[in-house]
C-alpha cells in the first residue's frame, strides 16, 4: 500500500513544483464552496443593492473570476493554466444568515483546478466583507472546501455526504 506524501516536497524535503510534463491531458474541473456569514440586517441591505460600495454579488462574483486567473501568481508551487471556464456562483441563505459562495473551474490540460476553485471561492467571499464591512464588521467567512473534483490520475473526488 502506498503511503500518502506531499506532491511538491521532493525527496531531500525541499518545495518543488510538481513536474506534469508526461501527465496525459484530460478535462479536468473542481468544484469548492464557502460561506459569509453575517447580521440579517446586512444581508438585507446586500439584497436591496443599498450597500455603500455598490453591487456586492455582482462585484464579488467578478473578482472570484478574476483570482481564479491568477492563481499562479498568489500561490507559489501552482502552474500557470489555461483555464477554459470558471464560474462563480453566491446564492443568499437566509439559515445562515448571509451568502454562499459556489465556484468551478475546468480545463482541459495536465494538471488540476482545485486551487483555482478554492481561490475563486475565497477572493469572492473576501470581497464580500470589504464591501459590506462598513456596515457589518462582525461578519465570518467559514466552510471554505474542495466539494468535488474530476479528471486526472487520481480520479474523481466528491466530499462524502455532498449531494452534488
Amino acid at each position: 500500500m502506498n503511503e500518502p506524501r506531499l506532491s511538491h516536497i521532493d525527496s531531500t524535503g525541499e518545495a518543488n513544483m510538481v513536474d506534469v510534463g508526461d501527465k496525459a491531458e484530460t478535462v479536468r474541473v473542481a468544484v469548492a464552496e464557502g460561506f459569509v456569514r453575517m447580521r440579517p440586517e446586512t444581508l438585507a441591505l446586500i439584497l436591496e443593492g443599498d450597500a455603500k460600495k455598490g453591487d456586492v454579488i455582482g462585484t464579488a462574483r467578478l473578482a472570484g473570476i478574476m483570482a481564479a486567473k491568477q492563481t499562479a501568481n498568489l500561490i507559489p508551487l501552482c502552474h500557470p493554466l489555461m483555464l477554459t471556464k470558471v464560474s462563480v456562483d453566491i446564492a443568499p441563505d437566509a439559515a445562515l444568515p448571509g451568502l454562499r459562495v459556489e465556484a468551478m473551474a475546468k480545463l482541459n490540460g495536465r494538471t488540476g483546478v482545485e486551487m483555482e476553485a478554492l481561490t475563486a471561492v475565497s477572493v469572492a467571499c473576501l470581497t464580500i466583507y470589504d464591501m459590506a464591512k462598513a456596515a457589518d464588521r462582525e461578519m465570518e467567512i467559514g466552510g471554505v472546501r474542495l466539494v468535488s473534483k474530476s479528471g486526472g490520475r487520481s480520479g474523481d473526488y466528491r466530499r462524502e455526504g455532498d449531494r452534488r
